[in-house]
């Protein structure tokens, strides 16, 4: 199969020809027709993540089609259309028994404990539990962008955030994951707030429904502001970028008895923040993190794609070829584009 590979962290990767993967017992291989560009390949390749072996093919949000099966696998055939959750569940321990799959005690992750996307070919264990059938005139390159950031935002503001019509939400952060966020609370029929220092992702978040929005750029008090437009602050409030002045000023921007959800990953010297914790104690504020899907959720995100009240398509920024995305991985902690890139050519 020809692959993005790479030997070393932070060393350019090269498009090479590998061994085709062979399904595990419990697990299928996925013809891979489309493969999402995110943030995190990028911090996996520049070795933020603990987990990653080299050499290693990244890549962890994708759509295809069934190409092979291991000899236990009950619900799946040849040919069917398919994607995965970004978290794998071994279906076993007790996170898994709770339904919990995203916080598995043995989870795998495509294109981080294990070879990922960027190929052609992807392995992808412990398929009958974690494999989600796609409806038919769902594409592949829009099914591609659920399972990360649409998935994550998605079980962040329904099941984490208990975001409901009439409340405001913050979304501190207009990427992939922030923008998701934002077309998804709107859907629930929430107020919307967007914050970003990118005037091109606040006209865009705008567009999907934001209702107000803040440069935090040209604003040094973004709670302040925030509690001003909401009239007490922000029902729930989404980190959706990871930095220590994001995360701060989504807790302090709560009104009481708020919730703060914490998507964006923090990582290195900034894993630590610093938090309001006497706001929390005195508003009784709620803190929660949110790390991926079940594939048991998809059925209630995927019927509001059907109904047409979510419309991730219109976070699809640009497609490209397999070469032209290792440019794009090298580069994705400087990109400035609004909208998801996708593989779709390999």
């Amino acid at each position: 199969m020809r692959a993005m590979y790479y030997t070393g962290f932070a060393e350019t990767p090269t498009i090479e020809s590998l061994p085709d993967p062979e399904p595990a017992d419990g697990g299928v291989v996925v013809r891979v027709q489309a493969t999402g560009l995110c943030l995190s390949d990028w911090h996996g390749w520049m070795g933020h993540d603990p987990d990653i072996r080299l050499p290693h093919v990244p890549g962890h949000e994708l759509a295809g089609t069934v190409e092979a099966l291991g000899k236990d696998i009950t619900r799946w055939r040849i040919g069917d259309r398919v994607t995965v959750p970004f978290v794998g569940g071994c279906g076993a321990c007790p996170q898994c028994a709770a339904g919990q799959h995203q916080i598995c005690d043995h989870q795998f992750q495509p294109g981080f404990t294990h070879w990922g996307s960027f190929a052609e070919f992807v392995a992808i264990d412990h398929a009958d539990i974690n494999l989600v059938r796609l409806p038919e005139e769902l594409d592949f390159i829009t099914a591609a962008s659920l399972g990360c950031r649409f998935g994550t935002a998605f079980r962040g503001v329904v099941d984490q955030g208990r975001v409901s019509a009439g409340q405001w939400v913050a979304v501190h952060g207009c990427g992939g994951v922030g923008l998701s966020a934002i077309m998804i609370a709107g859907a629930l029929g929430a107020r919307v707030v967007a914050v970003d220092i990118d005037v091109g992702k606040l006209e865009f978040a705008q567009s999907l429904g934001a209702e107000a929005v803040i440069n935090g750029h040209r604003n040094g008090h973004v709670a302040d502001e925030v509690r001003e437009i909401t009239g007490g602050g922000a029902h729930v409030s989404i980190d959706a970028l990871g930095h220590p002045e994001t995360c701060f000023n989504s807790v302090a921007n709560l009104r009481k008895r708020g919730r703060h959800l914490q998507i964006g990953l923090l990582i290195g010297e900034h894993k630590h923040p610093r938090v309001p914790m006497d706001q929390v104690v005195a508003k009784e504020l709620e803190i929660a993190g949110s790390h991926g899907i079940q594939a048991h959720r998809y059925p209630e995100m995927l019927a509001m794609i059907q109904s047409g009240r979510l419309r991730p398509e219109r976070l699809i920024g640009r497609t490209v070829g397999l070469e032209d995305a290792v440019g794009r991985l090298v580069a994705m902690d400087r990109c400035t584009d609004t909208g998801v890139s996708v593989i779709d050519e390999f």
